[in-house]
Protein backbone atom coordinates (compact mmCIF):
# COMPACT_ATOMS: atom_id res chain seq x y z
CA UNK A 1 0.00 0.00 0.00
CA UNK A 2 1.06 3.30 -1.25
CA UNK A 3 0.99 6.69 1.26
CA UNK A 4 -0.25 9.78 -0.22
CA UNK A 5 3.76 11.14 -0.07
CA UNK A 6 4.91 8.44 -2.18
CA UNK A 7 2.22 8.38 -4.83
CA UNK A 8 3.21 12.34 -4.95
CA UNK A 9 6.50 11.66 -5.77
CA UNK A 10 5.16 9.32 -8.28
CA UNK A 11 2.66 11.55 -9.83
CA UNK A 12 5.42 14.43 -9.69
CA UNK A 13 7.84 12.39 -11.52
CA UNK A 14 5.41 11.55 -14.83
CA UNK A 15 4.33 15.32 -14.57
CA UNK A 16 8.23 16.27 -14.57
CA UNK A 17 7.97 14.52 -17.84
CA UNK A 18 9.46 10.99 -16.63
CA UNK A 19 7.64 8.26 -18.05
CA UNK A 20 9.04 5.54 -15.38
CA UNK A 21 11.10 3.98 -18.07
CA UNK A 22 14.89 3.93 -18.71
CA UNK A 23 16.33 5.89 -22.09
CA UNK A 24 16.49 2.40 -23.42
CA UNK A 25 12.29 1.61 -22.75
CA UNK A 26 13.30 -0.28 -20.20
CA UNK A 27 10.39 -0.05 -17.32
CA UNK A 28 11.97 1.96 -14.19
CA UNK A 29 12.05 -0.39 -10.99
CA UNK A 30 11.02 2.61 -9.07
CA UNK A 31 7.43 2.31 -9.18
CA UNK A 32 5.04 3.03 -6.52
CA UNK A 33 5.00 -0.27 -4.94
CA UNK A 34 9.00 -0.06 -4.44
CA UNK A 35 8.84 3.65 -3.14
CA UNK A 36 6.25 2.52 -0.75
CA UNK A 37 8.58 -0.31 0.33
CA UNK A 38 11.26 1.75 0.60
CA UNK A 39 9.59 4.52 3.37
CA UNK A 40 7.94 1.53 4.89
CA UNK A 41 11.75 0.74 5.51
CA UNK A 42 13.27 3.60 6.61
CA UNK A 43 10.26 4.56 8.85
CA UNK A 44 11.45 1.04 10.35
CA UNK A 45 14.98 2.88 10.79
CA UNK A 46 16.25 0.31 8.05
CA UNK A 47 20.01 1.74 6.37
CA UNK A 48 20.12 1.98 2.47
CA UNK A 49 21.62 -1.64 1.72
CA UNK A 50 18.86 -3.03 4.07
CA UNK A 51 15.24 -1.20 2.61
CA UNK A 52 17.13 -1.83 -1.26
CA UNK A 53 17.13 -5.45 -0.04
CA UNK A 54 13.12 -5.57 0.98
CA UNK A 55 12.45 -3.36 -1.82
CA UNK A 56 14.16 -6.20 -4.40
CA UNK A 57 16.43 -2.97 -5.55
CA UNK A 58 19.95 -2.31 -5.53
CA UNK A 59 21.49 0.86 -3.88
CA UNK A 60 22.32 2.46 -7.65
CA UNK A 61 18.92 2.12 -8.25
CA UNK A 62 18.12 3.90 -5.18
CA UNK A 63 20.85 6.60 -5.30
CA UNK A 64 20.15 7.43 -8.90
CA UNK A 65 16.20 8.20 -7.93
CA UNK A 66 17.54 10.39 -4.82
CA UNK A 67 20.00 11.93 -7.58
CA UNK A 68 16.79 12.32 -9.46
CA UNK A 69 14.32 13.35 -7.18
CA UNK A 70 16.38 15.50 -4.07
CA UNK A 71 12.84 15.54 -2.19
CA UNK A 72 12.92 11.86 -1.72
CA UNK A 73 16.40 11.94 -0.37
CA UNK A 74 15.03 14.30 1.84
CA UNK A 75 11.98 11.90 3.18
CA UNK A 76 14.27 9.33 3.57
CA UNK A 77 16.20 10.73 6.14
CA UNK A 78 13.14 11.79 7.92
CA UNK A 79 11.56 8.36 7.80
CA UNK A 80 15.34 7.27 9.17
CA UNK A 81 14.90 9.47 12.25
CA UNK A 82 11.02 8.05 13.18
CA UNK A 83 12.02 5.13 15.21
CA UNK A 84 14.21 7.47 17.59
CA UNK A 85 11.88 9.26 17.83
CA UNK A 86 8.95 6.95 18.83
CA UNK A 87 11.62 5.49 21.48
CA UNK A 88 12.20 8.80 22.76
CA UNK A 89 8.37 9.26 22.95
CA UNK A 90 7.44 5.97 24.93
CA UNK A 91 10.37 6.94 27.05
CA UNK A 92 8.67 10.53 28.06
CA UNK A 93 5.54 9.50 27.97
CA UNK A 94 6.82 6.21 30.58
CA UNK A 95 8.59 8.74 33.05
CA UNK A 96 5.43 9.81 34.87
CA UNK A 97 4.70 6.12 36.19
CA UNK A 98 7.74 4.90 36.56
CA UNK A 99 10.17 6.66 39.00
CA UNK A 100 13.86 3.59 37.75
CA UNK A 101 12.85 4.94 33.89
CA UNK A 102 12.67 8.96 35.16
CA UNK A 103 16.05 8.34 37.09
CA UNK A 104 17.64 6.19 34.33
CA UNK A 105 16.76 9.10 31.75
CA UNK A 106 18.47 11.93 34.18
CA UNK A 107 21.51 9.72 34.71
CA UNK A 108 22.07 10.12 30.87
CA UNK A 109 20.87 13.77 30.26
CA UNK A 110 22.22 15.32 33.74
CA UNK A 111 25.25 13.54 33.76
CA UNK A 112 26.64 15.89 36.15
CA UNK A 113 23.81 15.96 38.31
CA UNK A 114 22.20 12.44 38.44
CA UNK A 115 25.51 10.21 36.98
CA UNK A 116 26.50 7.29 39.70
CA UNK A 117 30.19 7.69 37.91
CA UNK A 118 32.37 9.74 39.98
CA UNK A 119 35.45 11.25 39.58
CA UNK A 120 39.14 10.22 40.72
CA UNK A 121 42.07 12.65 40.50
CA UNK A 122 45.57 10.93 40.28
CA UNK A 123 48.05 12.64 42.24
CA UNK A 124 51.61 10.78 41.88
CA UNK A 125 52.46 9.36 38.34
CA UNK A 126 55.27 7.28 37.34
CA UNK A 127 57.46 7.07 34.38
CA UNK A 128 58.45 3.15 33.95
CA UNK A 129 60.20 3.66 30.72
CA UNK A 130 63.43 4.10 31.59
CA UNK A 131 63.02 1.50 34.95
CA UNK A 132 65.10 -1.43 35.32
CA UNK A 133 63.36 -4.84 36.06
CA UNK A 134 64.24 -4.77 39.44
CA UNK A 135 62.60 -1.07 39.84
CA UNK A 136 59.96 -2.35 38.26
CA UNK A 137 59.16 -5.12 40.58
CA UNK A 138 59.22 -2.78 43.49
CA UNK A 139 57.30 -0.10 42.48
CA UNK A 140 54.52 -2.57 41.34
CA UNK A 141 55.01 -4.43 44.90
CA UNK A 142 54.45 -0.81 46.77
CA UNK A 143 51.62 0.18 44.94
CA UNK A 144 50.18 -3.15 45.57
CA UNK A 145 50.49 -2.94 49.08
CA UNK A 146 46.88 -2.41 50.86
CA UNK A 147 45.09 -3.04 47.82
CA UNK A 148 42.19 -5.81 49.12
CA UNK A 149 42.25 -9.22 46.75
Amino acid sequence: MCSETTVAYYVRAILKGNNMTHPGGRPTKMTPETIGKLEEAFALGCSDLEACFYAEIGKDALYDYCKKYPEFSERKEQLKERPIFLARKSVIDGIQDDPKLALAYLERKKKNEFSLKTESEVKNTVSFENMTDDELDNTINSLSEGVDE
